[in-house]
This record gives C-alpha cells, sequence and structure tokens, in this order.
C-alpha cells in the first residue's frame, strides 16, 4: 500500500488539512500523539531532578577544663661554680725545700704539713737568740746586784746620788736588752715554725708548684708560689641576675620577708636539679652596661664533687607556691603578636580568649592570666574552630604528661623561666 506523506516534497507546501483527513486513523492518530509525548517527555525530565543539598552539621571538638594545681615557678640562670675560699700557699721563710708532704690534687685538712723548708739556719738562728737572752739575764742580774750594794751604801753616804742614778739607769737598760733578745728568740721561733708549711684552710689542693731540692724565697712582693688550695664545702655559685630580680630581693627585705632565697642548680649531665642552694650575696651596683648585676649562691658539697669553674643551670624561686590553670601546649595559638586559646560558650559558639601563657610544668603550659578554672577550652579539631561558628563538644580531662623515659632535659636548652608542680 502506497503512503503518502503529509508534506509536498516537492514544492516544500503542506498538504491541505483535507488531505490528512483523508488518512487512515492510525496515521492520524500518530501525528496527534507525537507533539503529546514530546512534551509530556519535558515535563518528566523537569519533575525527576535532585532536591538541593542539605547543610552539614557543625563539626566535633574536644573540650576540657583547664587543670588547677599549686605550682612553684622558677626563673632559670647559667653560672659557673667558684671556690668558697681559695688560697695561694707561699714560703714566709727562704731556704731550700726538703720534701713534699702531700698528693697533688688530694683533699687537705686545715694545718696538715705540706713542705719542709731546710730548719738547720733556722735552728741555729733560734740558738743564737737563746743565747742573747741568757746573756742579757746575765747583765739584767749584775746591774740589779749593784744597784742593791748601792742603795745600801747610800744610807752611810759612801756613794753619792749621781751613782746611784747611773745604776738605776743599768738596771733599765738591762731590762730592755732581755726583753729585746726574748723578741729575738721568739722570732726565730717563729722562723723555724715557718720551715713547716702548713694548709691554711681544708679543701683541694692543686699540684705542687716547686719540687724538693729548689730554693724558696719570701719576699714582701708574695714570695714563690708552692700550691693553690680551694675550700669545696661548701662553694658558690655565681650568676648575673637582671634587675628585676635586685628589686623583688629588696622589696622582698622591706616586707620582711625571708631573705635567703633557694635555688635548685644541674650539671650539663645531669636530667634533673639535685644541688640544692640559698643566695647568700648580692653584689652592691648594677652594671651600667649590661644591666645585670652579680649574684651568689651558696651549695653544700659534702663529698667534693662540684667544681670551680664548672657550668651549670640554675633555677631561683620566684616566690612561694601559687595556684595555676594548666592546658595543653598545643591549645595555645598564635593570633600576631598575642596568645589565644579558643573555648566554647554554653551555646556551642566558639570564642579567643587572649590569654598570658607561663612555663610548661608535667607538659603542660600554666595560664598567668585569661582563664576561668570554668572555661571549656579545645584541645583537639581547633583547625575547625572559628570565632562565632558553633561546633559539637565531646568533653575530656586533661591529665599531667610524665616526662619521656629516658629523655635527656641536659641537652635541652633551658627557658627563661619554668615551674614545677609543688607537692
Amino acid at each position: 500500500m502506497n503512503m503518502v506523506s503529509p508534506i509536498n516534497t516537492t514544492e516544500g507546501e503542506p498538504l491541505p488539512a483535507r488531505r490528512i483527513a483523508d488518512r487512515p486513523l492510525w496515521q492520524r492518530l500518530a501525528i496527534i500523539a507525537l507533539p503529546v509525548a514530546v512534551v509530556g517527555a519535558g515535563v518528566a525530565y523537569f519533575e525527576q531532578s535532585p532536591p538541593a543539598a542539605a547543610a552539614p552539621p557543625p563539626p566535633t571538638v574536644t573540650v576540657a577544663t583547664p587543670l588547677a594545681r599549686d605550682v612553684n615557678e622558677w626563673d632559670d640562670y647559667v653560672g659557673r661554680f667558684e671556690a668558697s675560699r681559695s688560697v695561694e700557699v707561699r714560703p714566709r721563710v727562704s731556704g731550700q725545700v726538703t720534701a713534699v708532704h702531700f698528693t697533688d690534687g688530694a683533699i687537705v685538712r686545715q694545718g696538715q704539713l705540706l713542705f719542709t723548708i731546710d730548719p738547720r739556719p733556722f735552728a741555729a738562728a733560734l740558738a743564737e737568740a737563746r743565747a742573747g737572752v741568757a746573756s742579757a739575764s746575765s747583765d739584767l742580774a749584775l746591774a740589779e746586784a749593784d744597784l742593791s750594794r748601792a742603795n745600801r751604801l747610800l744610807a752611810d753616804d759612801a756613794v753619792s746620788k749621781s751613782d746611784i742614778d747611773r745604776l738605776n739607769a743599768r738596771v733599765r737598760a738591762a731590762r730592755a736588752a732581755l726583753a729585746g733578745a726574748q723578741a729575738r728568740v721568739r722570732s726565730r721561733a717563729l722562723d723555724l715554725e715557718f720551715t713547716q708549711v702548713r694548709a691554711p684552710i681544708t679543701g683541694r689542693i692543686s699540684d705542687r708548684r716547686i719540687d724538693p731540692g729548689n730554693l724558696v724565697s719570701a719576699s714582701d712582693g708574695g714570695g714563690t708560689m708552692l700550691t693553690t688550695i680551694n675550700a669545696l664545702d661548701p662553694i658558690y655559685f655565681a650568676f648575673d641576675s637582671s634587675e628585676a630580680l635586685y628589686l623583688k630581693a629588696q622589696r622582698d627585705r622591706q616586707a620582711d620577708r625571708k631573705a635567703a632565697q633557694e635555688v635548685q642548680v644541674r650539671l650539663q649531665d645531669e636530667p634533673t636539679y639535685r644541688w640544692n642552694g640559698r643566695v647568700d650575696f648580692t653584689d652592691n651596683a648594677i652594671n651600667s652596661h649590661s644591666g645585670t648585676v652579680r649574684v651568689r649562691a651558696v651549695i653544700d658539697n659534702p663529698d667534693y664533687f662540684l667544681t670551680p669553674g664548672m657550668f651549670g643551670n640554675m633555677r631561683l624561686a620566684q616566690g612561694g607556691t601559687t595556684r595555676a590553670l594548666l592546658i595543653p601546649d598545643s591549645a595555645v595559638r598564635t593570633d600576631q603578636a598575642r596568645k589565644v586559646v579558643f573555648v566554647v560558650g554554653k551555646d556551642g559558639t566558639v570564642a579567643a580568649k587572649p590569654v598570658e601563657p607561663g612555663p610548661v610544668v608535667a607538659g603542660l603550659r600554666v595560664i598567668r592570666s585569661g582563664l576561668t578554672p570554668n572555661d571549656q577550652v579545645i584541645l583537639q579539631g581547633i583547625q575547625f574552630a572559628q570565632p562565632g561558628a558553633k561546633v559539637t563538644v565531646k568533653p575530656t580531662t586533661i591529665k599531667p604528661q610524665p616526662a619521656p623515659a629516658g629523655a635527656d632535659a641536659a641537652v635541652e636548652q633551658p627557658a627563661a623561666s619554668q615551674a614545677t608542680l609543688a607537692g
């Protein structure tokens, strides 16, 4: 069966409507259904488009209230140990050294024999001085006997008054000569005693600078150096402190507080501060160039372990025990020139609080001001927290963190200040 198109393909014009009506029924239904199907497909496409995405839930952050603990705050300094007393051993008489009675570097006691200088010349001088005393005593005895006889003859007018005066003068001169001879004996006895050079103090002795057989001299300029002795118990720890420390010490004295400030020192290979002492001296002037004042602490050293010249890290107590708020150091953020901590309010809103951080104690940062004990501090999820944003909180508890096992604190550079837990 031949089909006739509704469009005249030869002339490009539509057939008259009466021609469509002449078509079979199924062709007429197809012509009417085609536009309806196209419109229906478009309507179905727009009805099946996905709805708009829902807003994400607020981020979850971990929060905790600050840990309140009693702490002792310290200021850190670096200084050197110094001998509490140091003596240069020099001879007080000249002569030849005949013996050395100590071991180089040993601990010597006050009065211990160190050197012997040949005593024979001084023993001979002492004997001569003693002989002079005997001669002077004999002259005095003779003068006194002559004076006694003259006084008996004076009653009989057998001697003149002038003879009595001369005899009195002779007795006085003999007595003076005897006193001089006795003084020379004491001097020669001292010279003989000085031939035994003894330790003037207790401490660690250096090596001998003179061997036996050498001549030593005792001069007004100081004499020959024999050795040196340093007193080590107690020992001094000297350091330079800021003007602020000097002012604080002065305020404490004015307030009738405890004058001695406690210090703790550790050596460079020690992880803990094991040496305890107290400040006993502050210099009388502040250095105008450095703005510091020289301060000295005294430390017990019964086993003579500490040696002058050693470096040490010292911490000086700032005051008594104080109550402090502690948070993890990671919770403190830097906002330009200030430190801030993010906290969450009761309504779940994030806020930034400026704080004044202090030293680290037990792995936690001391917050001197800016926080309250009831603040909900964000510990984890800070990257999702922005001031003014809403968050979901997950509570936790802050606990002191023990020092890592095997940590060598001696190789770490000490901070300007630090703190320790009280008790």
